[in-house]
């Protein structure tokens, strides 16, 4: 269904605050207006996803325990992008509101143009870095993805650092000068974007770049994510140290590193203090693929962002960066209180064990030999229409799961095109074996919700306890390599899925198939961009 569409989005709040860097901060009970506007985050103008009128988006903002009430209202309009829609809380796991998931043709059919949803769903006692996007196609590549942090009052972490706040997220994205829909493949971004503003190689070398103030003597919780749609980045401030105390929502042991490599979909939160002489001081993201040589280069400011001391000059810096490295591996993450892998030790003593393989021919993904084909009837109505498990469709990308049972998967790094982040809705995870790694830790091994699979002599491994009825996706979280069918569904627990799952609003949920079904062909269609223009 959404490789046929293509659209846009934006979320406007009437009275929002403003903050520091220029975005607006959502509350969870707020309406979220979609809309196309015009910008030039690095010098060069094309239609985009705004929201709240603004292509920097805004950070919706919630505390441990809000019940989230968001209405989604779509008034996208502009043909050479995707104009139905849906949204997803990345990494909230939506216990008992697996209808507000956000994932078109899983969880919901498309919030059609000129219509809205409402996502009601609680954070129960999850906190901690997440973000916002587009589910449907390519969309969020477009413009439609921000920041989402839940904050908690009585984080193990509160006495490393003094500041948290709107002005402490990081946000690194890829950024193209055509609409998602024309890019051709393979993808490649034209430039690096940290909150919403960079430099592309060729471009203008006068666009002002993202700035992030800090006073000297205090200590700062820096909450960075990745809001990619395909490169991965490495991530440093130059002369100061990152200790790390989150991974994807996940309080961990604090860890001192100078280097953060971080994939599409994954969060980080680290403390640093600012305890350099008062100057400006380069934040870099290099991603590992751009055009012109993106990849390679921090010249005239391309992937940068700056650190501003307070009282320094409003210059660029003059600073360096640390060499050697001390980059941060998956592998040495250790979840704040310590606990064993779910199940019994050891490879193949889980309840379930899977052995999933992936290959590419012809255009397409595939995983165990399916590609994943958006169904036309989204996966959660077909099974609380009746549908038997076994005839869900997509055909061969379900893979139904009995209730409490500990499920270990195990995936082969993928070459072609990667490496590839893969990232689990509904739950977070046990990494048993992390890219790069040879070792099994089944003891206290890291938990996140998005994973990068690796090369091809890796076989990362994950573990995960059923304990959440609902069709979840299972995807790479490279936008362009889901649509060309990197993914699967768990269908957990089908029996139990309506009981622990009331909709709240199930009419309107329903309608919107209904109403998606009856667009006109021009609205579900996309309006190339001649090549000439892009």
């Amino acid at each position: 269904m959404f490789k046929t569409l293509l659209s846009y989005t934006i979320l406007v709040v009437t009275l929002a605050p403003q903050i520091a860097m220029g975005q607006t901060i959502i509350n969870p009970t707020d309406t979220l207006t979609l809309s196309n506007i015009r910008v030039a985050p690095d010098g060069f103008e094309r239609p985009v996803v705004a929201v709240n009128g603004a292509h920097i988006n805004p950070l919706i903002r919630a505390t441990k325990g809000d019940n989230f009430n968001l209405n989604v209202v779509n008034n996208l309009d502009d043909p050479t992008m995707l104009r139905s829609t849906s949204v997803h809380w990345h990494g909230l796991l939506q216990k008992g509101s697996t209808h507000a998931d956000g994932a078109e043709a899983v969880s919901q059919c498309p919030i059609s143009p000129g219509h809205s949803f409402r996502y009601q769903f609680g954070t129960g006692d999850h906190a901690g870095t997440f973000w916002y996007h587009s589910h449907f196609g390519t969309q969020y590549c477009d413009g439609l993805r921000g920041p989402l942090v839940v904050y908690d009052p009585n984080d193990p972490h509160k006495d490393l650092y003094e500041v948290d706040d709107e002005n402490t997220v990081i946000t690194l994205a890829d950024w193209y000068h055509t609409q998602a829909p024309s890019v051709p493949a393979p993808a490649t971004p034209d430039s690096t974007l940290i909150n919403g503003k960079g430099r592309s190689v060729n471009g203008p070398k006068d666009i002002a770049l993202s700035i992030v103030n800090v006073e000297p003597g205090k200590k700062y919780r820096f909450r960075l994510a990745s809001l990619s749609c395909d490169p991965n980045y490495r991530f440093s401030i130059d002369g100061h140290t990152l200790k790390v105390i989150e991974a994807d929502g996940q309080s961990v042991k604090p860890i001192d590193v100078t280097q953060i490599t971080i994939f599409t979909g994954q969060r980080y939160s680290f403390v640093l203090e600012a305890n350099q002489p008062v100057a400006n001081y380069w934040i870099r993201a290099l991603p590992n693929i751009g055009k012109n040589g993106l990849a390679n280069t921090f010249a005239d400011g391309v992937n940068s962002a700056i650190l501003r001391y307070k009282d320094a000059p409003e210059a660029n810096p003059a600073s360096s960066q640390q060499s050697p490295h001390t980059t941060l591996l998956e592998q040495d993450l250790r979840p704040f209180n310590e606990a064993p892998a779910p199940g019994v030790a050891g490879r193949g003593n889980a309840d379930v064990n899977l052995q999933f393989n992936f290959a590419f021919r012809g255009g397409k993904f595939f995983v165990n030999d399916t590609s994943f084909e958006p169904p036309e009837v989204p996966v959660l109505l077909q099974i609380l229409s009746g549908k038997n498990p076994a005839d869900l469709l997509p055909a061969g990308s379900i893979y139904s799961l009995p209730r409490g049972k500990v499920v270990e998967v195990t995936l082969p790094g993928l070459a072609t095109a990667g490496p590839h982040p893969f990232h689990m809705h509904g739950h977070a995870f046990s990494v048993i074996r992390s890219a790069g790694s040879t070792v099994d830790n089944y003891d206290n091994p890291p938990v996140r919700d998005v994973v990068n699979i690796g090369g091809a002599n890796d076989k990362v491994t994950i573990r995960f306890t059923t304990d959440n009825p609902g069709p979840w996706f299972f995807h790479c979280h490279i936008e362009f390599h889901l649509a060309q069918g990197l993914a699967i569904v768990f269908a957990e627990d089908v029996d139990g899925i309506s009981l622990a799952n009331p909709i709240p609003n199930r009419q309107e949920w329903e309608d919107l198939c209904e109403i998606y079904r009856d667009l006109p062909a021009d609205q579900k269609n996309v309006v190339a961009v001649p090549p000439a223009s892009r």
